[in-house]
């Protein structure tokens, strides 16, 4: 098995077929939208396919190291759009090709008029080998 980062992007990634931003849905697109996305995760929650995943808000801050004293924090993030993360979801597959299956599936999330987003999701594999906190 191999885990996967599937990403969500704000903007910056290609257009989407349903290019409709979510602030402009209705309550009950974005209810549709969410409980695809759950019954989604529940699905390969049973497969043992999930790991984890989470929508994110729009704002944020960017932190470095400043060698001694208090850490420069900007009210960004500034960085280019194909930085801005929407949400993110872990999958662990056994092959790339079932990634992107995946991937595909969860652009199908329905959005503007009930039609799917139809949106371009980042596929990124985990790196693997890293010693973690628990090693």
């Amino acid at each position: 098995m191999a885990k996967y980062l599937l990403l969500k992007h704000y903007r910056g990634a290609p257009a989407a077929v349903n290019d409709v931003p979510m602030e402009k849905w209705t309550p009950e697109e974005i209810t549709a939208h969410v409980e695809y996305m759950q019954d989604f995760a529940d699905r390969l929650e049973e497969s043992g396919e999930y790991v984890d995943g989470q929508a994110l808000a729009p704002e944020g801050a960017f932190v470095r190291f400043d060698g001694e004293g208090r850490p420069p924090v900007t009210d960004g993030p500034f960085a280019e759009t194909k930085d801005l993360i929407a949400g993110w979801m872990m999958i662990d597959v056994d092959t790339y090709e079932r990634a992107l299956e995946l991937a595909g599936e969860l652009s199908a999330a329905p959005g503007a008029g009930g039609r799917p987003v139809q949106e371009w999701l980042e596929v990124r594999p985990v790196m693997h080998g890293l010693r973690t906190v628990t090693d």
